[in-house]
């Protein structure tokens, strides 16, 4: 692996409070390279100068220490992770994480299997599939401590397809990138009928940079009705 400075990437994490050993920055600099050979063939992200992706995808993946704490082994599933951002970096950042990656599109899972098998990464699963499907009773349902998503989706549709997956007391974590206070006023609603209920918002820059973040925090109280998520695409053209 050819040489790079990671003085700005250890500044970073230093000011979010985190921490790597040697061998854990090597496994997210591997991952960097991997993304960026494979990206040639397949579309997995459109920011690929080295920086950027340190800050705008792994930096980003790990600022939820802003909102939480990770001391201590939870299980979380990445609810539409692409190519991994923020599960796969959690996991890095975190190995005692019990992660599951979930993805609609198979060629992903082919990409996060093969850095996983590269970097020799345990206690991680990749999942093919759709999150209507997998958060179904006897699936994947109210299996998890923490859900995370960095979807692209607004915030009703993405509690109709994440809050199913946690268990009660669990939490669902939404990583946004724009102040949403008329997304959020307008997905109330549909938290408390998915059976949460929005703790708090955590606004802050990246460090060092311009960028904007929001990550939103909904605690479940009670189980999801069973009718939710409903079909394939109904979340999305008809939010709760």
């Amino acid at each position: 692996m050819k040489e790079y400075n990671t003085a700005q990437f250890e500044k970073d994490l230093d000011a979010l409070g985190v921490s790597l050993t040697g061998k854990q920055i090597e496994q997210f600099l591997r991952y960097y390279e991997i993304l960026i050979e494979k990206n040639k063939v397949m579309n997995l992200t459109a920011i690929t100068e080295y920086e950027d992706v340190l800050k705008k995808h792994f930096v980003d993946s790990v600022s939820i220490v802003k909102a939480m704490d990770f001391s201590g082994g939870m299980s979380v599933i990445d609810v539409g992770t692409g190519a991994g951002f923020p599960g796969l970096a959690l996991k890095l950042a975190f190995p005692e994480l019990k992660m599951t990656l979930l993805d609609s599109l198979n060629k992903r899972i082919h990409f996060l299997n093969e850095v996983i098998e590269e970097l020799g990464v345990d206690g991680v699963e990749t999942v093919h599939g759709r999150a209507e499907d997998y958060a179904k009773p006897g699936k994947l349902r109210e299996q998890y401590d923490l859900c995370v998503s960095r979807a692209v989706a607004n915030l009703s549709t993405l509690c109709e397809y994440c809050l199913p997956f946690v268990k009660i007391d669990g939490l669902f974590v939404s990583y946004k990138s724009e102040k949403i206070s008329e997304e959020l006023a307008a997905a109330k609603g549909a938290v408390s009928v998915l059976g949460g209920y929005i703790e708090k918002q955590v606004e802050f820059m990246l460090p060092d940079s311009d960028s904007y973040r929001n990550l939103v925090l909904i605690r479940k109280k009670k189980e999801t009705p069973v009718k939710y998520p409903r079909k394939a695409g109904i979340p999305g053209k008809e939010p709760l």
